[in-house]
This record gives C-alpha cells, structure tokens and sequence, in this order.
C-alpha cells in the first residue's frame, strides 16, 4: 500500500483545483493548483492527509510547513492562519480532509481505555491542538480501504462505518494517538474548555470560570491550557473572533457586522485589534480580499 494508490483515487474524481464531497461522512478530497497566501482559518478536529505538495499554517505565532510526510492532526478547534504559498500547475496540493464525528471518535477512544489491562499506566500528558503524525502503515491502509468504499455504493452503505471507526482506531493507535485520547477520551477537560470558548465567543467569560468549570486551580488551567494550544486563555480567545470576523469580512460581511458577531462592542478597539493581528485594517482587509481567493480550512 502506498500514497500514490491514494493519489490516485484522488485524480479519478477530480480533474480541476476545489474540494469535493466523497459519500463517507466527514471525508473531502481536496486539489489546489495556484498558490493561496495564509489567511485565518479555525480548525476543528480534523485529519489533513497530504499525499502531494505543502501548504503552510501559522498558530501560536510560529510558521509550521506541512507536505505528505506526516499527516496534520487537529484535536480540537484552533486558531489558525493557513495557505498554499508554494503551490502551482507542476506542483498541485493533493490530499483528504477528514472532519472527526466527536461522538464516534469518543466511543472508540473509551473503549479503548475500557479494554486496556488494569496494569497499564494511563498517559496523562496534555494534548497538543495541533501536531502531526508519521503515515504509518495501519493508518495508510485505514485511509486507502476506506476512500475505496466511495467508488462503491453497496460497499459504502454497509461498510462505511466500520472502516470509518477503522481509520479512527488507526490513528488512537498511530503516534497523535495520545494527544487524541487526552482530547476525546478519559481527562478531555482542556478540549471541553476550548469546546466552551469557542461556542460562546460572544460572551465574557473569566479564566477563573473556565479553571472552576472544569476543578482546576486558575494556575494548573492557565499551564495546560498553553501547553496544548501555544496561548494563553486571554491570546486563544482574541485570535478565535479576529480569524471568525476576518473570515466573515472575506465572505462579504460588513466590518462592524463581523465585529459585533464575534463579541466586540467597541468598533475603534476591533479595528486596532485586527491591524495588530494582520498588518491590514479591517477595511484594507476586506478590499484586499476582492481579488484573493480565500483560504481553505484544509
């Protein structure tokens, strides 16, 4: 089993640049084939496997480069700044993107837990956001057997589950595995933090409420928070509403629109606040964004 079989498949059903629906919940084809400067973007729990080509993304105020040696794993929603700069016609970006089902990912990460020996010591690291994980060959033939389905309705219909908790298994069980099981399984509360957060961005919500919500002292929640995104509580909030409202404004929205629908009240401290994060005001954001294409959450 190798990438190129993937690659393939990926080509039958797509002869031009975009993202395609496969019939297998949660699973996108991806091609891009003129490069994308990095645009913000949040991530939710995914799976990004490149098969060919790079892309860039910027999170915690580092530049992270991504090609087809490791696959990308996002283990809960981030912040994030993303793009294709070096891609091209020779050079296309080729890969799936895979949307985790929570509930499904759940169930088999506690089951796994439930099925360990008593005698095994339970990893009690915390998860990293995002980080990357080496294709190996259970995940590699998870992916293949279960884009294989796609070009099969029957198969797909009465098998599109289980080789689905297959590549899921495949990764618990691949070198994320630990950061997934933190994020999903037994101890998720640093992931149902940033589940909290990024449901109620509109909100004012304290550091004290969020350590309290989840029986943490303010310092232990401040350390483990950073330790799986990068930022601090107070950075992780800010990025999350300027990335919303920058996509917002991308799509069309007026600026004070965005601005209101991502929590703030103050116009004059959004737009200073945006300049900070992107170099452009809000308006120079949006002009620029008349004749770029936007960034993908792939």
């Amino acid at each position: 089993m190798n990438k190129e079989q993937i690659e393939r498949i990926i080509n039958r059903k797509m002869t031009t640049s975009g993202l395609v629906e496969t019939g297998i919940q949660g699973v996108q084809l991806f091609k891009v084939t003129e490069p994308i400067q990095c645009a913000p973007a949040v991530y939710e729990p995914s799976i990004t496997a490149i098969v060919r080509g790079s892309k860039e993304a910027i999170w915690g105020g580092k530049k992270h480069l991504y090609d087809n040696n490791n696959y990308i794993c996002c283990t809960m929603s981030m912040p994030i700044e993303t793009g294709t700069p070096e891609t091209s016609p020779e050079n296309p970006l080729i890969g799936v993107y895979i949307s985790l089902n929570s509930k499904l990912m759940t169930e088999v990460a506690l089951e796994m837990e439930s099925a360990k020996s008593s005698h095994t010591a339970t990893n009690r690291q915390t998860p990293q956001g995002v980080l990357t994980a080496t294709w190996d060959e259970p995940f590699l033939d998870a992916l293949y057997r279960l884009l294989l389905l796609d070009e099969h309705s029957m198969d797909l219909a009465i098998l599109g589950k289980s080789r689905l908790r297959e590549l899921y298994y495949a990764i618990l069980n691949g070198p994320a595995g630990n950061s997934f099981k933190r994020a999903f399984g037994v101890g998720n509360e640093i992931a149902r933090s940033i589940e909290f957060l990024s449901s109620h961005l509109t909100e004012t919500v304290t550091i004290e409420e969020l350590a309290n919500q989840i029986g943490m002292s303010r310092a232990v929640f401040h350390r483990k928070f950073k330790q799986a995104t990068n930022m601090s509580p107070i950075q992780f909030i800010k990025s999350m509403r300027l990335n919303n409202a920058a996509m917002k404004i991308a799509e069309g929205t007026n600026v004070n629109v965005a601005a209101m629908d991502v929590g703030y009240i103050s116009s004059s401290q959004f737009s200073r606040e945006f300049k900070r994060m992107y170099g452009l005001s809000p308006k120079q954001w949006a002009k620029s964004k008349e004749t770029t294409e936007s960034s993908a959450l792939w």
